[in-house]
Protein backbone atom coordinates (compact mmCIF):
# COMPACT_ATOMS: atom_id res chain seq x y z
CA UNK A 1 0.00 0.00 0.00
CA UNK A 2 1.18 3.50 -0.81
CA UNK A 3 0.39 7.05 0.20
CA UNK A 4 0.55 10.42 -1.46
CA UNK A 5 0.33 14.10 -0.64
CA UNK A 6 -0.66 16.83 -3.09
CA UNK A 7 -1.06 20.54 -2.47
CA UNK A 8 -3.34 22.86 -4.42
CA UNK A 9 -3.67 26.64 -4.22
CA UNK A 10 -7.22 27.66 -5.12
CA UNK A 11 -8.19 31.27 -5.73
CA UNK A 12 -11.38 30.98 -3.69
CA UNK A 13 -12.09 31.32 0.04
CA UNK A 14 -12.15 28.21 2.26
CA UNK A 15 -15.96 28.34 2.49
CA UNK A 16 -16.29 27.95 -1.29
CA UNK A 17 -13.75 25.12 -1.40
CA UNK A 18 -15.58 23.41 1.46
CA UNK A 19 -18.89 23.62 -0.40
CA UNK A 20 -17.27 22.08 -3.48
CA UNK A 21 -16.24 19.12 -1.33
CA UNK A 22 -19.50 18.48 0.53
CA UNK A 23 -22.43 20.02 -1.37
CA UNK A 24 -24.06 17.66 -3.89
CA UNK A 25 -25.03 20.50 -6.25
CA UNK A 26 -21.46 21.82 -6.28
CA UNK A 27 -20.00 18.33 -6.74
CA UNK A 28 -22.24 17.74 -9.72
CA UNK A 29 -21.27 21.14 -11.18
CA UNK A 30 -17.53 20.40 -11.13
CA UNK A 31 -18.00 16.87 -12.45
CA UNK A 32 -18.07 14.40 -9.52
CA UNK A 33 -21.71 13.44 -9.85
CA UNK A 34 -24.09 11.88 -9.57
CA UNK A 35 -23.24 12.20 -5.90
CA UNK A 36 -24.49 11.65 -2.37
CA UNK A 37 -22.65 13.74 0.22
CA UNK A 38 -22.93 16.14 3.13
CA UNK A 39 -20.74 17.64 5.83
CA UNK A 40 -21.55 15.28 8.70
CA UNK A 41 -19.51 12.56 10.40
CA UNK A 42 -20.90 9.14 9.57
CA UNK A 43 -22.38 10.14 6.22
CA UNK A 44 -22.10 7.39 3.63
CA UNK A 45 -21.16 9.12 0.40
CA UNK A 46 -20.99 8.27 -3.30
CA UNK A 47 -19.19 10.03 -6.13
CA UNK A 48 -19.52 9.35 -9.86
CA UNK A 49 -22.67 7.33 -9.27
CA UNK A 50 -21.02 5.09 -6.69
CA UNK A 51 -17.72 4.35 -8.47
CA UNK A 52 -16.12 5.90 -5.38
CA UNK A 53 -17.95 5.44 -2.09
CA UNK A 54 -17.25 5.49 1.61
CA UNK A 55 -17.92 7.30 4.85
CA UNK A 56 -17.03 10.66 6.37
CA UNK A 57 -14.89 9.91 9.44
CA UNK A 58 -13.90 13.43 10.53
CA UNK A 59 -15.49 16.79 9.76
CA UNK A 60 -14.21 20.18 10.89
CA UNK A 61 -16.19 22.70 8.87
CA UNK A 62 -14.10 24.63 6.34
CA UNK A 63 -10.88 23.13 7.75
CA UNK A 64 -10.68 19.33 7.54
CA UNK A 65 -12.60 16.46 5.93
CA UNK A 66 -11.41 12.88 6.41
CA UNK A 67 -13.04 9.96 4.65
CA UNK A 68 -12.66 6.22 4.20
CA UNK A 69 -12.81 5.50 0.46
CA UNK A 70 -13.65 2.33 -1.43
CA UNK A 71 -13.37 1.74 -5.17
CA UNK A 72 -13.54 -1.35 -7.31
CA UNK A 73 -12.92 -4.50 -5.28
CA UNK A 74 -10.64 -3.00 -2.63
CA UNK A 75 -10.61 -5.30 0.41
CA UNK A 76 -10.12 -2.37 2.78
CA UNK A 77 -10.62 1.38 2.51
CA UNK A 78 -8.03 3.97 1.73
CA UNK A 79 -8.04 7.10 3.87
CA UNK A 80 -8.44 10.50 2.23
CA UNK A 81 -7.96 13.75 4.15
CA UNK A 82 -8.52 17.25 2.81
CA UNK A 83 -7.01 20.04 4.92
CA UNK A 84 -8.00 23.62 4.07
CA UNK A 85 -6.00 26.67 5.12
CA UNK A 86 -6.85 30.27 4.27
CA UNK A 87 -4.22 32.13 2.28
CA UNK A 88 -4.04 35.72 1.17
CA UNK A 89 -5.03 34.74 -2.37
CA UNK A 90 -7.54 32.00 -1.46
CA UNK A 91 -7.16 28.54 0.02
CA UNK A 92 -4.35 26.05 0.34
CA UNK A 93 -5.74 22.53 0.03
CA UNK A 94 -3.55 19.66 1.20
CA UNK A 95 -4.64 16.19 0.13
CA UNK A 96 -3.32 13.18 2.01
CA UNK A 97 -4.32 9.82 0.57
CA UNK A 98 -3.16 6.71 2.44
CA UNK A 99 -3.53 2.98 1.90
CA UNK A 100 -3.56 3.15 -1.90
CA UNK A 101 -3.27 -0.25 -3.59
CA UNK A 102 0.21 -0.48 -5.14
CA UNK A 103 -1.02 -1.29 -8.64
CA UNK A 104 -3.34 1.72 -8.69
CA UNK A 105 -1.03 4.40 -7.34
CA UNK A 106 -0.19 6.20 -10.60
CA UNK A 107 -3.78 6.18 -11.83
CA UNK A 108 -5.02 7.57 -8.50
CA UNK A 109 -2.24 10.17 -8.28
CA UNK A 110 -3.08 11.46 -11.75
CA UNK A 111 -6.83 11.14 -11.14
CA UNK A 112 -6.69 13.66 -8.30
CA UNK A 113 -5.30 16.27 -10.69
CA UNK A 114 -7.44 15.39 -13.71
CA UNK A 115 -10.80 14.44 -12.21
CA UNK A 116 -11.11 15.75 -8.66
CA UNK A 117 -9.09 18.54 -7.05
CA UNK A 118 -7.87 19.81 -10.40
CA UNK A 119 -11.49 20.10 -11.56
CA UNK A 120 -12.55 21.75 -8.29
CA UNK A 121 -9.77 24.32 -8.70
CA UNK A 122 -10.79 25.07 -12.31
CA UNK A 123 -14.46 25.26 -11.40
CA UNK A 124 -14.00 27.60 -8.44
CA UNK A 125 -11.59 29.87 -10.26
CA UNK A 126 -14.00 30.43 -13.15
CA UNK A 127 -17.22 30.91 -11.12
Amino acid sequence: MKKLRQTYHVKAPPGRVWQALIDVREIEEWGGGPAKMDGKVGTEFELWGGDIHGINTEVVKEKRLAQDWFAGDWPEPSRVTFTLEAEESGTKVVLDHENIPDGEFEEIRDGWREYYLGLIKEYLERT
